[in-house]
């Protein structure tokens, strides 16, 4: 029997990471297994659901470069196949009307389920003894919508959080009156913080799209949702989605809640833009600047390539560019406090900046190789250390105590630039 899943969403919120997650080892069971993943929107609540969030989830989901074999299908275009089939159990005798619901009244009885994860599960049914299926308003209730939908669309594998696994016992009662054939269950642990609460707002984001907008990698946040709750082996950590993929086995997901981890996080995606093309980087970070107004349409590809190259071990996520490597796009410069305060307090410093300034000024070209030489040259004729130029240059024409190799960003900025930082840090910064 070929494999078919479906990640079945609400749309009365952002697309969590938690959800995310499920999303995705769905899509990884799908593609390993070369079965089918299927999208459904269940937004039958009509008060809390929202178009709004539809587009976010559609979104979230193409970011993290998830496509359906088929859909979106939505439950509120299908209240014609719920009405039939609490038709049919009412015909039988096996669900009543109460006022204007339906309701389904389940028999005292043991229902157990082997779960992939969890193994063995058996619950009593006197914990529900009722069961709603068609709302006063005439909306399905979540688990008799569920088993329908899952039943005619030939779910075989429901790989969701743990958090269902109370609902399990409800709609295994249900396919065995509607006489469905039930799918096998596989619940994966919740997601939680660092106090060991489920993930929230508190702890900092929580959906897809604020990731999306920190600028983290698609594939390095697929990398690092897979490895919440589930292990590839070997101690492996870094992975692309097409390693993923080939090595998922739901047999791996752990039991136990899985703890998320920022800096964690932030490392693999640190490690997937270091194996980054200089090309692919100067698009995405070409695309956040002109967005955030710090670089112009027309811009210079072959200078940003050369920012993209020279910040990209650097980077942690692409929000960096606009906030550790401002300088090479904001004019004037804004200049860290504490910077200043070490660096260019000292006797003999603007005399310094300003020597350096005039031979810099001399250079017919501002390559990398001839600004280092000059600054060598200055240091050895001076008898200076090293630390005593260079940290106060790399203040003065970056604002930053820290910044990527000096003499490669001094040549990036372009002579004319460096010279009015330098002269500007020689007399107005220093005392």
């Amino acid at each position: 029997m070929s494999v078919r899943v479906r990640f079945a969403p609400s749309p009365t919120g952002t697309l969590h990471i938690g959800s995310a997650r499920t999303a995705l080892f769905n899509w990884f069971y799908a593609k390993h297994c070369g079965g089918t993943f299927i999208l459904r929107i269940e937004d039958t609540d009509a008060k809390r659901s929202n178009p709004a969030f539809v587009t976010d989830i559609m979104d979230s989901l193409a970011f993290l470069g998830i496509t359906a074999d088929e859909g979106p299908l939505y439950q509120s275009q299908r209240l014609e196949f719920y009405r039939k089939y609490a038709e049919q159990l009412l015909a039988e005798g096996k669900a009543v009307r109460e006022e204007t619901a339906v309701i389904f009244h389940v028999s005292p009885q043991q229902v157990s389920f082997e779960d992939m994860i969890h193994g063995t599960i058996t619950v009593d049914t006197s914990l529900f003894e009722n069961l709603v299926l068609m709302k006063s308003d005439g909306s399905p209730a979540y688990n008799f919508a569920c088993v329908v939908d899952d039943a005619l669309m030939k779910i075989t594998h429901i790989i969701r959080g743990d958090d269902h696994i109370a609902n399990t016992p409800k709609q295994m009662v249900l396919y065995q009156a509607l006489g469905f054939e039930p799918p096998k269950f596989a619940h994966i642990p919740l997601i939680v913080g660092a106090d060991r609460a489920r993930l929230s707002k508190r702890q900092g984001a929580t959906s897809v799209n604020e990731y999306r907008t920190f600028g983290y990698l698609p594939e390095a946040f697929v990398n690092y949702l897979a490895l919440l709750g589930w292990s590839p082996g070997n101690n492996q950590e870094y992975a692309t989605p097409d390693e993923l993929i080939r090595l998922f086995d739901v047999a791996r997901v752990r039991k136990t809640a899985a703890q998320f981890d920022q800096q964690k996080l932030d490392w693999l995606n640190g490690q997937h833009l270091k194996r980054c093309s200089v090309e692919r980087l100067t698009d995405l970070l070409a695309a956040r600047l002109i967005a955030k107004g710090l670089l112009k349409p027309d811009y210079d590809r072959a200078w940003l390539s050369r920012i993209a190259d020279v910040v990209r071990d650097r980077l942690k996520v692409l929000q960096n560019i606009e906030d550790e490597h401002s300088y090479f796009f904001v004019e004037p410069l804004v200049y860290q406090p504490e910077a200043v305060e070490q660096y260019l307090h000292h006797d003999g410093v603007p005399a310094h900046l300003l020597a350096l300034k005039e031979r810099l000024a001399a250079l017919p070209a501002f390559g990398t190789e001839a600004v280092e030489q000059v600054a060598r040259q200055f240091i050895a004729e001076g008898n200076l250390q090293s630390k005593d130029l260079i940290h106060p240059a790399r203040v003065a024409v970056t604002g930053r105590a820290v910044s990527p190799p000096l003499f490669a960003v001094m040549s990036i900025l372009g002579k004319a630039k460096v010279l009015s930082r330098l002269e500007y840090a020689a007399t107005q910064l220093v005392h």
